[in-house]
Order: structure tokens, then sequence, then C-alpha cells
């Protein structure tokens, strides 16, 4: 532990690549994977490259949504996949509850599903 930042054995092996998961998995994020290699100078430019493909997904998004409400239709946004929102009953805060899928895809081995994120 004391090589590895003092992280427990556990914690060290949380990151650890598995096979079989769906491409969406963080494990699998090619900046993560360079940085884990010491490919730090590859990994800032992949990083960089993964977070402009975000904000320009959220960008589309956010062109979709206006032009919905300009043609006054409703606009759904983001669906998770595996998880929808809904209000805890004790808490009353909104929470992400596991709507099912993800272990059959996998079982499947059927991610077509998922977006490309990476």
């Amino acid at each position: 532990a004391e090589n590895m930042y003092f992280f427990s054995e556990l914690a060290l092996t949380l990151n650890e690549p598995e096979e079989r998961v769906a491409p969406t998995d963080s494990r699998l994020r090619p900046d993560q994977r360079l940085m884990e290699s010491g490919r730090w100078d590859e990994a800032n430019v992949e990083k960089q490259r993964l977070e402009e493909k975000q904000r320009a997904v959220r960008r589309r998004r956010e062109a979709e949504a206006v032009e919905a409400l300009e043609e006054g239709k409703d606009y759904e946004g983001y669906i998770p996949l595996w998880f929808e929102r809904k209000v805890d009953a004790v808490t009353g805060e909104l929470i992400c509850v596991y709507k099912g899928g993800y272990w059959e895809a996998k079982d499947k081995q059927d991610w077509s599903v998922c977006p490309d994120i990476f």
C-alpha cells in the first residue's frame, strides 16, 4: 500500500478492467487506461477529446430541446438506460432506482442500446 499511495488492496482493484461489461463502463475510458499506463500526455489529449465529445452531445440535446419548444412539442431529453428517477417514499428526495435490463444485456452480450460515449 505504501507504494500505491496508501490505498487499500480493495481500492487498488476497483478500477481493474473486467471482461464482458457494457461499452459505457467507466473502466473502459481510454484516457484512464492511458493514465494508468503512465502515458500522461496522451491521456490528457484523450481526456480533452472525450470532454469535447460530451459537450457536443449536450449542445445537440439543448438545440433539440429548443427546437421542440419552438414547435410546441414535448422533449423528453436524455433517458438513462438502466435507472429511473423516483421520489423516495421515506425521505422525499429524488433518487435513481435500477429499472432492469443491464444483467440481461450482459448475459446476452447485446450492448446495442448503449450510446457511443468514448
